[in-house]
């Protein structure tokens, strides 16, 4: 049975855990899998609720951390290096970019068959001072030297690492969309909407507008609150907006709220309900999606964005900035609108659209639905993988 090493920077709430989680389970039994882990920032919501539900047990670095701190790097680097020499794995796959430059360089040290690295994001733009960024991707041309192979989690992803930022040349890169465990958000949809509106005190006739993410720059909430702001201005019809996540930006979301003038609640922290609504995380996803009526995302950059997905497998329709991987995930004036990023304007016109048509808010639901189910469950993403895997080992690479 051929071993897999995976390692990932940290189990924070996203796309990354899933998949790593998914792959870890499901690819038993023709692979033994071992999950390797850094440790999570302080503020940043765990996700190892989801490997705990999964019955997986990942072995853990304390010293493999998001900043770059050289001490602590060289000593996670080492740990990897002594985990190689103990499982003798015939592949090691790096999720992400810590554990990407970490693992792939212990991987290629011990002379590992199979380097595998996925990106499921980048930092090349939107995150860093330009000089900062051309460091990464000078890091990143280099350990893809060290890659059998490379793995986009889009055609558009794939586009960007070898066209645009030259990370790698195209015959190297495989593309593997992410893959989720979607029967959740349609089991039981009606009680969790009932209970999740309840919870929340938002009226039938209200629509429900919602943002899930974490309150970081690259995500832009000063978009969605502009956007929102400019959407009540434009229509009569009753909305309430639920900003669901947390992170550095909360005080300064919140400050933005009141520049604006607009209502908002701490209801996390047991306020009464307003326009504009802060939940902190809600680690019931799936209660949200059905409560919820409308999904927006306002991000730089993105991968495959988790929230999207999700929003989807619950029939909710779509309105996001058209950046990264988001149009390989949503198609536009079909399971919703993809607008410029920036562009408060736009972003508010669109969800003015939906919010005044509730047949095309159903019709692009059910559309969006049907794609979810049929490109990003789980099953397929286990099916891609082993694929590759076995074409990979087959090689002798």
């Amino acid at each position: 049975m051929p071993k897999v090493l995976r390692i990932i920077n940290r189990l924070n709430i996203g796309g990354p855990t899933f998949n790593v989680a998914y792959l870890t389970k499901y690819l038993s039994p023709d692979f033994e899998t071992l999950l390797v882990s850094g440790t999570i920032d302080d503020g940043e919501a765990s996700s190892e609720y989801i490997l705990d539900d999964l019955e997986i047990k990942p072995l853990y670095i304390p010293e493999m951390q998001r900043p770059i701190r050289p001490h602590k790097d060289r000593k996670a680097y080492l740990k990897i290096k002594q985990i190689i020499k103990d499982f003798q794995p015939d592949i090691v796959h790096t999720h992400a970019a810590k554990a990407g430059a970490l693992g792939r360089l212990a991987a290629s040290n011990m002379k590992v068959p199979v380097i595998l690295h996925t990106f499921h994001g980048h930092v090349f733009h939107s995150y860093f001072h330009p000089l900062v960024t051309q460091a990464f991707i000078q890091i990143e041309r280099f350990l893809a030297k060290k890659s059998t192979k490379i793995i986009a989690i889009s055609d558009l992803q794939k586009k960007e690492l070898s066209h645009d930022f030259r990370i790698c040349p195209e015959n190297k890169i495989s593309v593997v969309p992410n893959g989720f465990d979607l029967d959740r958000f349609q089991k039981d949809y009606h009680q969790k909407r009932t209970q999740f509106r309840s919870q929340f005190q938002i009226p039938e006739n209200v629509i429900a507008i919602g943002i899930i993410g974490r309150l970081a720059p690259v995500k832009n909430h000063e978009l969605f609150l502009k956007s929102i702001d400019l959407l009540r201005k434009q229509t009569s019809i009753p909305f309430m907006a639920f900003i669901i996540g947390d992170g550095e930006l909360r005080q300064k979301t919140e400050d933005l709220c009141k520049k604006l003038n607009l209502p908002f609640s701490k209801q996390d922290q047991g306020d009464s309900p307003n326009l504009v609504n802060f939940t902190s995380w809600i680690k019931e996803i799936d209660y949200a999606n059905a409560g919820l009526d409308i999904i927006a995302l306002t991000s730089l950059n993105e991968g495959t964005p988790v929230s999207l997905v999700e929003a989807q497998a619950a029939g909710n329709p779509i309105v996001s900035t058209k950046v990264g991987g988001v149009a390989d995930v949503v198609h536009h004036e079909k399971a919703g609108f993809l607008t410029p990023s920036n562009e408060p304007q736009l972003f508010a016109n669109s969800l003015l659209t939906l919010l005044e048509n509730p047949v095309l808010r159903i019709t692009m639901g059910e559309y969006g639905k049907k794609f979810a189910f049929e490109k990003f469950g789980y099953q397929r993403l286990i099916k891609d993988m082993s694929n590759l895997y076995y074409e990979l080992l087959s090689k002798g690479a």
